[in-house]
């Protein structure tokens, strides 16, 4: 009887055990409930800034016209690429019609290309170039974010084949298909690069690590701008990925519409500590340049350009919120003066995990389509 007990108990124990990591690590039902009640316990009687009413920006943002929006797009270029235009470089290998079994079940599909760019300190990242059967002339970067490679998208993937886009898919540095360098560091010695936060080990004043988030978008531009029949690119993103489509179409006005996915927030609307991010989110010599709301101003910026920021109300992992409505028609109202672009936030209560819902990719979907 005893050791029936014992067996039962232990196998209890370790089901309960495994169950409480699969829902830490991977942030499913129950995580969310059980961090709210910790905050509660805690005692976080913090008031959310995002409850506030009217959201006045006359003194939190700098850009008055379009040529405050052409100095400070060209200030954020010099700083991330020490220049004063985007790279114009190509990749530095193309691989056409490749296979990859992970991809082999896509339907629509007429091939698939391999881009490797490559980078300071031996960092390199590889894009794949989905291209249709049926080609509709748009493209959509797609970028994975920190959860891993942009396998892990791959029913976005096939969602944009099956309307005819063709699709360029990136990972966040180090992550997915991206290699992880060993380097050589001053003082240091040899340290193994896996972790955005190591970055600042690189920062001087002739190169920016900031510079890993964007260069592998501008050169596929370039090269499919010159290799490929477009009409329009288009950009959308998750997490991390989302945060990049955030920043990379107030950067490159060849971007036409760009759609961020639970992937940033204002600093100053960040309420709990998983929102903060990794350091790109929060690097301080970048966001004294521009902060967040000039960036979602410059992203929407320009004739047939908007920019949409989308948030999963019951996100279990960040930015999850209630409403931002007094937010965003701030935010509209100020785009409205420059007469050109549009910015919108659509807040998703069909979803309950860290990831793009099908309702948000109908979404994007039909306004790319508009």
């Amino acid at each position: 009887m005893n050791r029936i007990l014992i067996v039962i108990f232990l196998s209890s124990f370790i089901v309960i055990f495994f169950l409480g990591i699969f829902v830490g690590v991977y942030k499913y039902f129950p995580y969310s409930e059980l961090n709210n009640l910790k905050n509660q316990l805690e005692g976080d009687t913090s008031v959310d800034p995002r409850s506030f009413g009217p959201v006045n920006l006359d003194d939190k943002i700098s850009l008055q016209n379009t040529n405050d929006l052409a100095e400070k797009r060209q200030e954020l270029i010099q700083f991330i690429w020490k220049t004063n235009s985007l790279p114009k470089q190509l990749p530095n290998s193309v691989d056409t019609n490749i296979s990859d079994e992970r991809f082999t079940s896509l339907t629509n599909l007429k091939q698939i290309d391999r881009l490797t760019i490559e980078m300071e300190y031996g960092l390199s990242s590889i894009v794949y170039i989905f291209s249709p059967q049926n080609n509709n002339g748009d493209v959509i970067f797609y970028h994975q974010g920190h959860s891993g490679g942009f396998i892990n998208g791959k029913s976005t993937i096939q969602k944009f084949l099956d309307n005819g886009f063709t699709i360029a898919a990136f990972s966040m540095p180090l992550i997915g298909l991206n290699n992880q360098p060993v380097i050589e560091l001053e003082n240091i010695g040899q340290v193994k690069l896996f972790k955005h936060d190591q970055f600042l080990f690189l920062e001087s004043k002739n190169f920016s690590s900031m510079s890993y988030f964007f260069t592998p978008l501008s050169v596929t531009l370039n090269h499919m701008s010159k290799n490929y029949s477009i009409d329009n690119f288009h950009m959308v993103g998750i997490s991390g990925g989302g945060w990049t489509s955030t920043i990379y179409p107030a950067l490159d006005s060849r971007i036409t519409k760009s759609f961020s996915v639970a992937g940033s927030l204002p600093l100053s609307l960040r309420t709990t500590i998983d929102d903060v991010g990794d350091y790109e989110q929060y690097n301080p010599e970048f966001y004294s340049i521009a902060n967040y709301m000039e960036f979602y101003i410059m992203s929407s910026y320009g004739e047939n350009r908007k920019h949409t920021q989308v948030y999963n109300k019951f996100d279990p992992c960040c930015y999850a919120v209630d409403s931002l409505d007094y937010f965003e028609k701030s935010m509209t109202e100020y785009i409205s003066k420059f007469n050109s672009g549009n910015f919108a936030i659509i807040i998703d209560d069909t979803i309950k995990q860290h990831n793009i819902s099908e309702y948000t990719l109908d979404l994007i979907i039909t306004e790319i389509n508009n």
